[in-house]
């Protein structure tokens, strides 16, 4: 059960790593006063994967408290 509760964690921490990655760049991005047509994409892709990692967050979040 240990090793579940800590699987559980580390994918956790991994996931708002990648979230918090995804927020600095669109901040980055947001910042630009104008965006290429590579940048207009690229948002679009990080606030996809943004919301994707909130989302999976926030499903192991459930399991891990269902499991502690």
């Amino acid at each position: 059960m240990d090793e579940i509760h800590d699987s559980l964690s580390e994918e956790i921490d991994r996931l708002h790593n990648e979230h918090r990655r995804y927020a600095q760049r669109l901040d980055e991005l947001i910042q630009k006063p104008y965006l290429s047509d590579d940048e207009q994409l690229e948002e679009v892709r990080l606030k996809k994967l943004k919301l994707h990692a909130k989302d999976l967050i926030y499903a192991l979040e459930r399991r891990h408290a269902v499991v502690a």
